[in-house]
């Protein structure tokens, strides 16, 4: 059974062109669950649930749990350890999980981490400070950044921000709010900023009715119709795991999409 997303359910929204790499979000996740580290590492693990990536020209990028409304995660989990509450946040039960792994694999952002080096691991992923939330707090991310560049509230409020900002500011942003639908809708929304002149260069230019969360059809020197990467399919730098090419990334160890980039 599909799950729709919950507009009243917390989200919240990551707008790339306010980051200014600071990490003090990262730095406010350890701190908030004691683990050790400084909140500049560059790569999510059991001890690190967020981390903030340098994209150049001054344009950073948060890696996190997505909390999508429909978790591939929760579905895989043959043991029900995996549980999208009603609030928003998924949540994992380590008493529940077997340790089949499950969900790395089902996960189309590449989030949930194992703890490899333990006798006794338990996988490990950004819990939406569950227990914050139901105390009517924000998120710790959200409450240490200091350009807003990660704001919170429900759901609706958060992809209506989104949309307002980019109606306010069309030549700044690109017109997808990423996490409105992507993978059936995600409690996290990404705005990304539209691609400077400098970086297009050398790219073929995209009709004005192809889908830009996707990338459109564009025509190639012989005439024929290929699909090409849009300004958000460019912040997806991983592989895919499904579809084309997902075998190969699959045989290489890759086992899914990774996440908005540049």
């Amino acid at each position: 059974m599909a799950f729709l997303p919950n507009p009243k359910s917390r989200a919240l929204l990551f707008d790339v062109t306010r980051c200014v790499g600071c990490h003090e979000c990262a730095k406010a996740c350890k701190a908030s669950h004691s683990f050790p580290g400084t909140g500049e590492e560059t790569e999510l693990d059991a001890t690190t649930y967020t981390v903030v990536l340098d994209k150049g020209d001054d344009r950073y990028l948060r890696r996190m749990c997505m909390h999508c409304a429909d978790p591939s995660c929760v579905s895989a989990c043959p043991v029900g350890a995996f549980t999208k509450t009603e609030l928003g946040p998924v949540v994992y039960d380590a008493g529940k999980c077997m340790g089949c792994r499950y969900c790395m694999i089902a996960c189309p952002f590449n989030v949930p981490r194992y703890e490899w080096s333990k006798p006794i691991p338990v996988v490990r992923k950004c819990d939406g400070c569950i227990e914050r939330q139901r105390e009517g707090k924000p998120t710790a991310c959200t409450e240490a950044c200091p350009a807003e560049a990660t704001v919170g509230g429900t759901r609706e409020e958060m992809l209506a921000e989104a949309k307002k900002r980019i109606a306010e500011n069309p030549g700044t942003y690109h017109p997808v709010v990423y996490g409105e639908n992507e993978v059936g809708g995600t409690n996290v929304f990404v705005l990304s900023p539209v691609r400077s002149s400098s970086s297009d260069e050398g790219r073929p230019r995209q009709r004005p009715d192809a889908e830009p969360h996707l990338g459109g059809p564009v025509e190639d020197p012989q005439g024929r119709r290929r699909r090409r990467r849009g300004p958000l399919r460019d912040l997806l730098d991983h592989p895919p795991a499904r579809g084309r090419g997902g075998r190969r990334a699959r045989r290489e160890g890759v086992t899914s999409m990774r996440l908005p980039s540049f």
